[in-house]
């Protein structure tokens, strides 16, 4: 008997260790959803390195209270998966919820952003933003433009100084 409260406790460490290690732990519903669309689900996920796990509530609740992420419990209700991302933010906020969009059996219920619970309307805020790949390109090209600009107009000063002396 102590031999399973042992493995039990390891399980709840587990999880918590994995809320504090997450830049975003998503807690989702996927009640409705068939095996093809669960597979589906965690390829995409697993191609952008996120974990994507199913733990009994009552485990998740105590792993979520050991992390000190006690207002997360109140989602933990019927069956749920989390999605662990330590690398990206914005990943799972966005693969979730452009699969729940086309499979609306797939219910995002809140998580975890950066260690503070977040609410369904912070992941779905969280989805919108590009990745990190999109937000280096804006930053670039915004840092690009004054030169781009100045170079135009070297360009047509240099232009009409040559028009006016041909």
């Amino acid at each position: 008997m102590s031999s399973i409260i042992e493995k039990k406790k390891q399980i709840v460490e587990e999880i918590a260790e994995k809320f504090r290690a997450s830049q975003t732990a998503v807690v989702v519903d996927y009640r409705g959803l068939d095996v093809a669309e669960v597979t589906e689900l965690r390829k995409q996920l697993r191609e952008a390195g996120i974990d994507f796990k199913v733990y009994k509530n009552t485990m998740t609740r105590r792993a979520v209270e050991a992390a000190e992420l006690n207002d997360l419990s109140d989602v933990l209700v019927g069956p749920n998966a989390v999605a662990f991302s330590t690398e990206d933010v914005v990943a799972p906020a966005r693969i979730l919820n452009d699969f729940a969009k086309k499979h609306e059996a797939l219910e995002i219920k809140g998580g975890v952003i950066e260690g503070k619970v977040a609410t369904l309307d912070q992941i779905k805020e969280l989805a919108d933003l590009p990745n990190y790949e999109g937000m280096v390109s804006m930053l670039l090209s915004v840092l690009q433009a004054p030169v781009r600009n100045f170079a135009y107009v070297t360009k047509a000063i240099a232009e009409q100084k040559e028009e006016q002396g041909a």
